[in-house]
């Protein structure tokens, strides 16, 4: 199957109103080209360098996610061009983001991301993390960062219910997040694994890589 088979595949399956990111990390630019020539504009990429690099090769119209854990002194490289940032876990890393768009003039949509697994690797806020940074000064005295929704990777398992209990608990904190912030509409959840499931327990975005791309290529 071609990429354009598979992204056809994926997009007919998908519901009105759920984002597809097409999760391009490793991969080279021309299998993003052709994605990008198949109609996709959104992609997502977990490290800043290799983002940087395809953004300059790549043409100007694409949507680039940064979907990875984000280090702050990583921010600057591409605070002038991206378009989502989905893993803000720390009011340390929004004040960056905050403070690096203000230099370009332009303000960040970010998602702030949830810690629901039961892994410890998983990176992300809980419930009272979420409530501080929202109640902070500093969280309301930024201008050039917007909160557009929320995060989150369920555990790494072929326990369905698990899966889906971690998910439906991301939901509900969405839910009560809404009657806060009313203008997020953003709720990524879901990669190439479980994203079926996702969208079920109420998903409107999903990184999908290796079921467009194939497998890594890792060096």
């Amino acid at each position: 199957m071609s990429i354009k088979d598979n992204l056809h595949n994926i997009k007919s399956e998908l519901p009105e109103g759920v984002t597809l990111v097409a999760v391009s990390k490793t991969k080279p630019n021309g299998d993003i080209l052709e994605a990008y020539e198949a109609g996709q504009r959104v992609f997502g990429e977990n490290k800043v360098q290799e983002m940087v690099q395809k953004w300059e090769e790549l043409p100007k119209d694409i949507e680039w996610h940064m979907i990875g854990h984000l280090q702050r002194n990583k921010v600057k490289y591409m605070a002038e061009f991206v378009s989502l940032v989905h893993g803000v876990d720390s009011l340390k890393l929004l004040k960056e983001i905050d403070k690096q768009a203000e230099k370009h003039n332009r303000v960040i949509p970010c998602l702030l991301q949830m810690h629901i697994a039961e892994e410890d690797t998983k990176f992300g806020l809980d419930a009272t993390e979420l409530e501080e940074l929202l109640l902070s000064d500093e969280f309301k005295s930024m201008k050039n960062v917007e909160i557009k929704g929320l995060m989150g990777m369920a555990t790494f398992t072929s326990d369905e219910a698990q899966i889906r209990k971690e998910f439906a608990q991301l939901k509900s904190i969405f839910d009560g997040l809404q009657k806060k912030l009313p203008g997020i509409s953003i709720l990524s959840m879901g990669m190439s694994g479980d994203y079926a499931i996702a969208i079920e327990e109420g998903s409107t975005m999903v990184r999908i890589g290796s079921s467009i791309f194939g497998t890594r290529n890792y060096p």
